[in-house]
């Protein structure tokens, strides 16, 4: 006999068939191959590459005084026009790629531009698994930044083997209790965490500007509002020594991503993380508690944001500025959206805008180009990837069904 306290059927169906879809899982390579040959993933993002960089190319051929001033005698001598534009766009897109992988030295700005990019990723792509929209990163990259650095500069005397990793634990702390608050008024009071998160970004901000004008951050030799160096024995070791930037931290990225895969693919938790995303109601009835999931991954994320905030300090900027998280925590949407919120995903959009970062200002330097066009190309970039139907309406691409390969895909790949 039923009584009021039962679930309602559909909710345990719900909760049935997620978890026969979790035992059926055909595994993360099967998975992998499906996305490919269903999705054209691999070909529709070449295509909006493709497409971004075009319409920059007209942008540029615009922008610029010498392919300008051929346009006003462009019938009487239309090769002037083709000449300049060639020159231009070559030019600069030529600069755009030595920067970003013309050598050692491009591919270690890279790496470094990419690496904040990858935690501040994650920190957006890991909650939006449960449905969760982190828009707090710059906070909680501030919070990582601030409470790791007074453990960086302001604990002396310890050898790297403990100084370091203290320091980007309290690090971690930092931006985790940050990202915990908006997670634990949304669990209690139902608070939405796009509006607590915004609003925590810019108490973090605020509160960062204060502290640096206090004796246990500002440098006592400076005026100015400039937190005091983070010792050498909390600084991010290089990875390939002097000569090149990229640090340490980047590899930290990278297994921290790969973690954040772990965790969602086969754990408990991921497994509990995905169910409150797919139907919060269906996941209490099946034992779970979604307002544990709501604080506890919310937490979980800040601690990664906050990562990205003690790695930037710690290997590449050594003290604490106004401004200093300069929208890498903005960015790190950008860069999860484009990574379709997979950890891996992540890891391939922050080296693409870590690339085009350092390659624009290698093209900024050599041709005068503005800085501006490359955050242009970026917006275009996610803009046609996050929309493949219109890209496969500019280049006449069929999908699957279309092409009439539903069972050739399958048995090809299974095979």
């Amino acid at each position: 006999m039923s009584t009021s306290d039962d679930p309602p059927p559909e909710a345990v169906d719900e909760a049935v068939d997620e978890r026969e879809r979790r035992d059926e899982d055909p595994g993360w390579l099967a998975r992998f191959r499906t996305e490919i040959v269903d999705g054209q993933t691999l070909l529709l993002t070449f295509l909006a590459l493709v497409t971004a960089l075009a319409i920059g190319a007209v942008l540029i051929i615009l922008s610029e005084e010498a392919t300008r001033e051929t346009l006003t005698y462009f019938f009487a001598r239309p090769g002037d026009f083709f000449a300049a534009a060639w020159e231009t766009v070559g030019g600069a897109y030529g600069a755009l790629f030595r920067g970003a992988l013309g050598g050692p030295r491009a591919w270690s700005e890279t790496l470094v531009s990419a690496t904040p990019l990858i935690l501040t990723g994650l920190a957006f792509a890991l909650p939006f698994r449960a449905l969760i929209i982190n828009i707090g990163g710059e906070g909680q990259f501030l919070g990582g930044a601030l409470l790791g650095g007074l453990v960086g500069f302001g604990v002396t005397g310890l050898p790297m083997v403990i100084h370091l990793p203290l320091t980007l634990l309290a690090g971690f702390l930092g931006g985790a209790i940050v990202g915990w608050v908006a997670g634990i008024l949304k669990a209690r009071t139902g608070a939405h965490e796009v509006i607590t998160t915004i609003m925590l970004n810019n108490i973090m901000i605020l509160l960062t500007d204060y502290l640096l004008l206090t004796a246990l951050f500002q440098r006592p030799d400076r005026p100015d509002p400039i937190s005091k160096a983070v010792a050498g024995s909390a600084t991010l070791p290089l990875l390939f020594g002097a000569g090149f930037r990229v640090h340490w931290g980047f590899v930290l990225a990278v297994l921290v991503a790969i973690a954040t895969w772990w965790m969602l693919e086969r754990s408990t938790l991921g497994f509990e993380i995905k169910a409150v995303g797919h139907n919060p109601r269906a996941a209490r009835f099946a034992g779970m508690n979604p307002d544990r999931i709501y604080w506890l991954v919310l937490a979980i994320a800040g601690g990664l944001a906050a990562l990205g905030g003690i790695v930037q300090l710690s290997g590449v900027q050594g003290r604490i500025t106004p401004g200093f998280a300069a929208g890498l925590g903005f960015d790190g949407i950008t860069v999860a959206l484009l990574g379709r919120s997979s950890p891996l995903g992540v890891i391939a959009a922050a080296l693409l805008f870590g690339g085009l970062r350092a390659g624009g200002l290698a093209m900024q330097a050599d041709t005068q180009i503005s800085l501006d066009l490359v955050t242009v190309l970026q917006a275009l970039i996610v803009i046609f990837i996050a929309a493949p139907a219109l890209i496969r309406s500019l280049w006449h691409v069929k999908t699957r069904k279309e092409s009439g390969l539903e069972a050739t895909a399958s048995g090809g790949w299974s095979a």
